[in-house]
């Protein structure tokens, strides 16, 4: 009886994600201007696309955050007190988790009592990471959370009240509008306490042409990333997108820091998404995402702002992209 009950919720859970995701896709595409909400980027074949445009050349923030994590786990460790007593590392949005097993690694090798729990929204990156990471790191002690940010921050409150290290990395935050990203960063604060942490990547303004090549990439692979979404829209919520009529466009105001990727319209089209009718114009736009690029003094203002004490700022060689570590005031 127990085990139907399990599946029974297990099932209504996978509904109302359905559903959300349909009532979002077509909410956005119904404003104006159209847009998508890039968190659905990432279905399975998302996901794998996504590792590519990580390993492309011109896609510098991986190396970049790499070199950190790789090169300097120890100052980053230190930086938020990993051995003084245990706490949860907590990593948003944790994908592979390529970057933090460096640190997980340096971590439990120098014997830190913790528990690394990841939070995704692809059920399926969480599990491929819990099985890989008990083969690479077996003394990891690790739990999977699979669901939205600050719900799943809610759950892992509920499951341990220890001392809370969250890892924002990749440059995340900059998916967001600034005023997005400030709020989100006040959020975030409300549902931590006074001595819990945060260790946040940011992308930094630098050379327009270094940021737009990775972003608009000459294999395609970014054009595929974005594209992918109107296929899982075909797949999931009986959508008709025709992909060949529409292309990916990328620009950067070097200016704001705003670099925002678009599909375009190629003629006037109409889609067709479950019983919904979606009239495209030729030449229009959907707003796909964003990735904002910073000054090193925007990122403490942001601290600052929004309830925490910005501690350390810790760079790639190259001086392209930071780690800062906040602390809960």
């Amino acid at each position: 009886m127990d085990e139907n009950i399990n599946m029974e919720t297990v099932s209504c859970a996978d509904c109302e994600t359905h559903h959300k995701f349909e009532s979002e896709i077509i909410k956005g595409l119904k404003d104006n201007p159209k847009h998508l909400l890039s968190k659905y980027f990432y279905d399975q074949k998302g996901d794998v696309l996504f590792q590519q445009i990580m390993n492309m050349p011109e896609y510098y923030l991986t190396g970049c955050e790499m070199e950190i994590f790789s090169r300097k786990s120890h100052e980053l460790a230190e930086a938020f007190k990993a051995f003084d007593a245990p706490f949860d590392l907590v990593e948003l949005g944790a994908g592979d988790a390529t970057k933090s097993s460096h640190l997980l690694k340096y971590l439990v090798n120098r014997k830190a009592d913790f528990t690394y729990m990841p939070i995704d929204i692809s059920g399926n990156i969480i599990s491929l990471l819990q099985e890989r990471l008990s083969e690479e790191i077996p003394d990891l002690d690790l739990i999977g959370l699979n669901g939205e940010y600050f719900e799943m921050l809610d759950k892992a409150s509920s499951i341990s009240s220890r001392r809370k290290v969250i890892l924002f990395l990749g440059g995340n935050i900059g998916n967001m509008e600034v005023e997005d990203a400030h709020e989100f960063c006040r959020e975030l604060r409300k549902k931590l306490s006074p001595g819990d942490m945060l260790l946040i990547g940011f992308d930094l303004k630098k050379d327009p042409d270094t940021i737009l090549s990775a972003y608009n990439d000459e294999a395609g692979i970014t054009a595929a990333f974005n594209l992918n979404l109107l296929e899982r829209i075909n797949h999931e919520i009986y959508g008709n997108f025709d992909i060949g009529k529409f292309k990916h466009y990328q620009t950067y105001d070097p200016l704001s820091g705003a670099c925002r990727s678009y599909l375009i319209s190629l003629e006037e089209q109409q889609v067709r998404i479950g019983n919904e009718l979606i009239d495209f114009k030729e030449n229009e736009a959907v707003y796909m995402e964003i990735s904002q690029k910073y000054a090193l003094e925007e990122t403490d203002v942001m601290a600052v702002k929004n309830g925490f004490k910005p501690l350390k700022h810790i760079q790639d060689s190259k001086g392209w992209f930071i780690d800062a570590i906040w602390k809960v005031v």
